[in-house]
């Protein structure tokens, strides 16, 4: 049972509805103009808008979009009302101010399965600190709120948080499915249960690292956050990206009684400089000489990550494996990725270099669940409480 009330549960037919989701998108800049580069989360989020438009509700879209400091034009909504459009096969209207008399005329005018998507919220210096007058503000003149923005949920903003406590407020379709399915493997997951983290940091990573070792049966460590962890049992690693203020206490996790849980590389790809056309070089972990750098496991790291994911009851996969982005160091991301298709057991893939790399692949929908969130995900499965969802509560 979950403890708020959702979307499908409640009648919003006619009603206007402020929908929180979650578009931002990675933009692309050229001297044609600024386009959308990524669509991942605005197709996520049109299930929703096509649902409260059918039941003649008025839609007001509110998003952030990038980390703006202040009115940023770079970072208008512009180029993602564009693209929802053309994608959802409706009209638009992109309203540049966030709350305001331009927001009220353009609701007060508005009819029943009309669009509204507002400015940037970042925009308004109120949201990220939750401005309790701005959420009020955003609530005027709603009459439902809908939270389907799960990859902010670990935020305590205005029209995350904060509007939740002037306005009856539900889950969405897409917040509903990833608490179900991150639930999933809290608290029952298919067996073996094998977590893959990658990415830069491992401070990033070290509240999940904590809180899932002893409930998995195989945590499997790639990425720059490897290095820190190779550091740790005493390995060189060159030029490597470290945080070297973290190792005594990523040692300590590797002694534990758990830490025989962790596999890390055996092999690295790495190379003199950090540069695309770079030279890649397959050394063994314990050859990484000081003047080089690793940018990726290496293929027999991959071969061994593999078989274990392949192995696996239910796997949840955390970021890439090295540097992606280039084809010279992308063979580590690509074995995991491919380690998914026709995979049988139970399969969360989250955060956004994670779903590049399965998009890149082309096996969406061999996973069996793509999360549209990084952070917010990684928060609840350490067992923190999110803002976002915790808001909704009240109204169950």
């Amino acid at each position: 049972m979950l403890p708020f009330k959702k979307l499908s549960e409640v009648d919003y037919r006619g009603a206007r509805v402020l929908l929180r989701a979650d578009l931002n998108a990675p933009l692309n800049h050229s001297e044609e103009g600024v386009r959308v580069a990524n669509d991942f989360r605005i197709v996520a989020a049109l299930p929703t808008i096509h649902m409260l438009r059918d039941g003649g509700a008025v839609v007001v879209l509110a998003s952030h979009l990038g980390r703006p400091k202040g009115r940023e034009e770079t970072f208008s909504m512009r180029p993602v009302a564009d693209r929802l459009a053309e994608l959802g096969g409706f009209e638009v209207q992109q309203i540049s101010e966030v709350v305001g008399p331009q927001v009220d005329a353009a609701l007060a005018l508005a009819q029943g399965g009309d669009v509204l998507l507002l400015e940037n919220t970042r925009f308004h210096p109120g949201e990220t600190r939750n401005d309790p007058q701005l959420a009020e503000d955003m609530a005027k003149g709603i009459d439902l709120f809908v939270f389907d923005a799960f990859g902010s949920a670990h935020r305590s903003h205005a029209s995350i948080s904060g509007v939740a406590q002037h306005v009856p407020s539900v889950a969405g379709p897409l917040v509903v499915a990833e608490v179900e399915a991150f639930g999933t493997l809290i608290s029952d997951p298919p067996r073996p249960f094998t977590v893959v983290l990658g990415g830069a940091k491992v401070s990033d990573k070290l509240g999940v690292i904590k809180a899932l070792l002893p409930k998995v049966d195989m945590m499997v460590i790639g990425g720059g956050m490897c290095f820190t962890l190779l550091s740790a049992e005493g390995f060189e690693i060159g030029k490597s990206l470290v945080e070297p203020d973290l190792v005594h206490e990523v040692r300590e996790i590797l002694s534990s009684a758990d830490g025989d849980r962790i596999l890390l590389p055996t092999d690295i790809t790495v190379t003199e400089r950090f540069s695309e056309d770079a030279t890649p070089i397959v050394v063994r972990k314990n050859a990484i000489e000081s003047d080089v750098m690793g940018l990726d496991i290496g293929p027999e790291s991959a071969k061994n990550f593999a078989k274990v994911i392949r192995g696996s009851g239910s796997v949840f996969w955390n970021g890439p494996m090295g540097v992606f982005e280039w084809e010279s160091f992308r063979a580590g991301t690509e074995a995991i990725g491919k380690a998914f298709r026709n995979h049988a057991g139970y399969t969360v893939v989250g955060g956004g270099d994670s779903v590049a790399a399965i998009s890149l692949l082309r096996i969406e929908d061999e996973v069996s669940h793509l999360s549209t969130a990084g952070g917010a995900g990684l928060k609840l499965l350490e067992g923190a409480v999110l803002p976002g969802l915790q808001a909704l509560e009240r109204w169950k």
